[in-house]
């Protein structure tokens, strides 16, 4: 008995179903390859079949329709697409006169369809049911054989689409991630060049009022010797919120009562680049009142600009580390073990970040309690977490807040946090904000990279691990490093290298 149906499909084009005896399309099923060798006699089990004509756009089979099928083109031209999550489609495949398709889905077990297959042309087509396909290889040889053969065949074009595309979302991730470390570290060496011609403009004029008096031996070896202590480093030893406020108070108070001008913004200055009263009372014995003061504003002006030209050295040196981290993910390289101080990697992403904290006015509160603060490794990309981390608390803290950065030690693990009062992270898409390119961010604002780049550094590099707790207001990362070194640990993951792959 022959049973027809008419319909529209979701692209309003008419698909004519028909239930035909299998002998009906005896003559058109010998002039396909699938069964140039089989009579209908030999098809056991298999007396009806579907005839479907489809117009030019038809849709045949929808992605996740659960009605699986094998199909076999008679007339026309299909077309196999695959859905993308951003809603476009991606071509995989084209079927037409004397070739079948729809193995796949049946013989791996799949319980849905996969791809979006339409008609490009008029089209006729046989379909045959699961149980009709089952027979179909049952009771014939030739047959299974060519349907296997076609499964093999498509099955390796696949993969290699597939590892094609792998690659290209690979090096998307890696381009896009590489964007966004090299955009901190770029835009803290155009602002501290700025700074620094500003300085160096104050440094020439204050220079020139510095020398118009003549200066006596004790004055000229007391100057050098802060010249030796400024050109010696960047940075003094990194100290809690505390330690720094206090000396920088009690430095600034010293020199106001030296009368010294701009006295409590000379003071920070001189602090951030590790000097004391002792060191500056040879100064101020030295020289008179005024002489004094525009010694330290000029030794400020020198320190400010030491410190621009450390700056430029640090981020153009980041810049540097990214581009040969990028290398030697590409070539799988281990870097030589060595000791890191946690708290000097610290440090030098605030210095980094410094800027857009004060643009906010956030408050960085440190408690540094880590001692050691070393920790043995072979990775050297850990201040790319520190900034990810600390930039993200920046983002979400409001205008005068505060951000609290600590350190302490467990038996087996060094552990920092970075806590921020912004609005937290709601409960519901806490579980993806490791995932790449997944943001709560407004569009435009972030590219949704920087906790995926944090955690795969921290549990890929450096064997570690990194958790959130948050809630309104309140809202903390914690990492965990292996005070030991990954090495050491017994991990033998390579760093850069995928687990479970």
């Amino acid at each position: 008995m022959e049973i027809r149906e008419t319909g529209m499909n979701e692209g309003n084009k008419p698909l004519e179903i028909e239930s035909i005896p299998i002998g009906e399309v005896a003559e058109a099923l010998r002039e396909s390859a699938l069964f140039a060798e089989t009579t209908v006699a030999d098809l056991h089990g298999v007396e009806q079949v579907e005839r479907v004509t489809a117009k030019a756009g038809a849709t045949l089979v929808e992605s996740g329709d659960t009605k699986l099928a094998y199909w076999l083109v008679l007339t026309g031209k299909i077309r196999a697409e695959r859905p993308e999550p951003d809603g476009s489609l991606t071509e995989v495949g084209t079927a037409q006169a004397g070739e079948g398709f729809g193995e796949a889905p049946l013989l791996m077990g799949k319980s849905q369809s996969v791809f979006l297959i339409s008609a490009v042309e008029d089209t006729v087509l046989l379909r045959f049911t699961e149980d009709s396909f089952w027979s179909l290889l049952a009771c014939c040889p030739t047959v299974r054989k060519v349907v296997l053969a076609n499964m093999a065949q498509r099955m390796q074009v696949y993969q290699v689409e597939a590892l094609h595309r792998e690659k290209l979302v690979s090096l998307g991730t890696l381009a896009a991630g590489l964007m966004h470390e090299l955009h901190n570290p770029g835009s803290a060496a155009k602002r501290a060049a700025s700074q620094l011609r500003e300085n160096l403009m104050r440094l020439q004029q204050l220079s020139l009022r510095f020398s118009d008096q003549p200066k006596t031996q004790a004055q000229l070896d007391c100057v050098k010797g802060l010249l030796e202590h400024t050109m010696r480093g960047c940075h003094a030893p990194a100290m809690s919120s505390v330690e720094q406020s206090d000396a920088e108070e009690r430095m600034s108070e010293w020199l106001a009562a030296a009368g010294v001008d701009n006295a409590y913004t000379i003071g920070p200055a001189l602090v951030a680049i590790g000097f004391d009263q002792d060191e500056l009372s040879c100064a101020r014995n030295e020289f008179e009142a005024s002489a004094f003061s525009n010694a330290l504003n000029w030794l400020e002006a020198l320190v400010s600009s030491v410190s621009q030209v450390c700056a430029i050295e640090e981020s153009i040196s980041r810049i540097s580390d990214l581009v040969m981290a990028v290398k030697k993910f590409a070539y799988d390289e281990r870097s030589p073990a060595r000791e890191l101080d946690v708290h000097d990697s610290l440090q030098s992403t605030l210095t980094i970040l410094g800027h857009k904290l004060r643009i906010k006015q956030i408050a960085v509160e440190k408690c540094f309690s880590a001692s050691p603060s070393t920790i043995a490794t072979r990775g050297s990309a850990l201040s790319q977490v520190w900034t990810n981390l600390i930039d993200n608390a920046a983002d979400a803290s409001p205008a005068n807040g505060h951000i609290e950065i600590a350190t302490w030690n467990e038996p087996e693990w060094l552990v920092v946090s970075i806590s921020d009062h912004g609005g937290g992270i709601p409960a519901e898409v806490r579980p993806r904000i490791f995932e790449p390119f997944f943001t709560t961010k407004p569009q435009g604002s972030g590219t949704g990279l920087g906790l995926e780049i944090a955690h795969r550094i921290v549990t890929k590099k450096f064997g570690g691990k990194i958790d959130v707790e948050s809630r309104p207001g309140n809202t903390r990362f914690i990492v965990r490093l292996p005070r030991k070194g990954f090495a050491e640990a017994g991990n033998s993951v390579k760093p850069g290298s995928k687990s479970g792959v």
